[in-house]
């Protein structure tokens, strides 16, 4: 099924949707193991994130057409970097973030690939430098950031850990972005999302070994459901995203991808028991989805031109 550029809107909603809802997801897991008196530590959250991404893979992988001939024919470095980057690497990042600071902070701060996208893009795509007007929004969203950081309101532990923390995964994420294009050359977006997905959860299962032996205690009742539920967030929304990747330019995607932050903010906020925005949320959050609806425009903008003169 194609999906048209009409539709494309609706499709990142859903998208966006879906990866709004692992914030509170994750934050539920993080408060049943303090109630089970579990600390989160960090081969607990390698080994919870590897679970989750290594369940998504292999559900991608298997509604796949030809997953092994497929990967026959693709060259294991970009796949090997494609998952380290936007599976590995981004959730460790990610997961470390959301034990230290907060799941609204967090949501917000997901507009933050669309800033990366417009400064690596010229540097690995050779595509045009940001424009002057371009660089101020960029400015404007910095600043709607640093708002966020400063004022983040109730239950934002250590805001400004976590917002280095989440910009670096954000990066990460950018990058996984930028080396599918090359991936999904000899091989298919379902493909592709399942192998990154199940080759960067085994790398995090394995750096979560030393949690192994608490399997048991880890994983209760509520945290298994909770659990296969973020492992489908992942298989829908990359997988679905993935593929839009495949038909859209990743500027036009980028642009709307401002409904991520806001999904994510309103579902941490309604959703994560002791967190709620305050003020720089609210005044930062509004600058930074602000810079990234008007990047989008001066980006489609830029892309009419060079068509014309093309």
């Amino acid at each position: 099924m194609t999906i048209s550029s009409r539709m494309c809107p609706f499709a990142v909603l859903i998208c966006a949707l879906l990866w709004g809802s692992a914030f509170p997801g994750i934050k539920a897991i993080y408060a049943e193991w303090e109630q089970l008196g579990v600390e989160a530590h960090m081969p607990n959250r390698l080994l919870l994130a590897g679970v989750r991404f290594t369940i998504a893979g292999a559900f991608l992988l298997l509604l796949a057409r030809q997953p092994i001939k497929e990967l026959r024919r693709t060259p294991w470095v970009p796949l090997a970097l494609f998952a380290a980057t936007q599976t590995y690497i981004q959730y460790v990042l990610f997961y470390t973030a959301l034990s230290v600071s907060s799941a609204v902070l967090g949501g917000l701060l997901v507009a933050s690939g669309s800033f990366w996208w417009l400064v690596l893009a010229p540097l690995i795509l050779k595509t045009p430098w940001p424009s002057r007007v371009q660089w101020s929004l960029i400015a404007v969203g910095a600043a709607g950031v640093f708002l966020a950081v400063y004022k983040p309101g109730a239950g934002s532990g250590q805001p400004v850990l976590g917002a280095v923390l989440f910009c670096c995964s954000t990066l990460s994420g950018t990058f996984g972005v930028i080396i599918l294009q090359k991936v999904m050359k000899t091989m298919g977006a379902k493909a592709a999302t399942g192998f990154g997905l199940f080759l960067g959860g085994v790398m995090l299962m394995c750096s979560g070994a030393a949690a192994w032996s608490d399997f048991a205690q880890l994983f209760s009742t509520k945290v298994i459901w909770l659990t296969l539920y973020l492992a489908f967030v992942s298989a829908t929304g990359f997988g679905l995203w993935n593929y839009l990747t495949s038909l859209f330019p990743v500027n036009l995607l980028a642009g709307y991808r401002f409904l991520v932050p806001v999904c994510a903010v309103v579902e941490s906020s309604l959703f994560v028991t002791g967190e709620s925005p305050g003020l720089g949320i609210w005044i930062g959050g509004l600058l930074v989805i602000f810079a990234v609806i008007f990047l989008q425009r001066q980006q489609g903008k830029m892309d009419r031109l060079v068509h014309r003169k093309i």
